[in-house]
């Protein structure tokens, strides 16, 4: 398996460890491994794997995991075919090409 990374420099994924009740869903979802869970808790394995696609917070039961779902790679790269135009996620660092 590749190891792709889709967002460098952190995302906006947060997981709330204290709300966490270790059901896994998230790890169910998710479709690059990046949460994990340890001692019953999930937490983030793998920040850059995360394409802030928010399937692991419309997910949790308990609402212990946040993203800012729309403004990683995956929706760059859907924008960017329905535009015809390169991805583009518009990060901050200024080139727009954070993918």
């Amino acid at each position: 398996m590749l190891n792709t990374s889709y967002v460098l420099n952190g995302t906006s994924l947060v997981i709330d460890e204290a709300a966490c009740v270790g059901c896994g869903d998230c790890l169910d979802v998710c479709p690059h491994a990046v949460i994990a869970l340890d001692g019953g808790k999930a937490w983030v394995a793998d920040r850059g794997a995360c394409m802030e696609c928010g399937a692991c917070a419309r997910n949790c039961p308990v609402r212990a995991i946040t993203v800012k779902a729309g403004v990683g790679c995956a929706a760059a790269i859907i924008q960017g075919k329905l535009r015809g135009t390169a991805p583009s996620c518009d990060c901050d660092s200024g080139s727009g090409d954070c993918c």
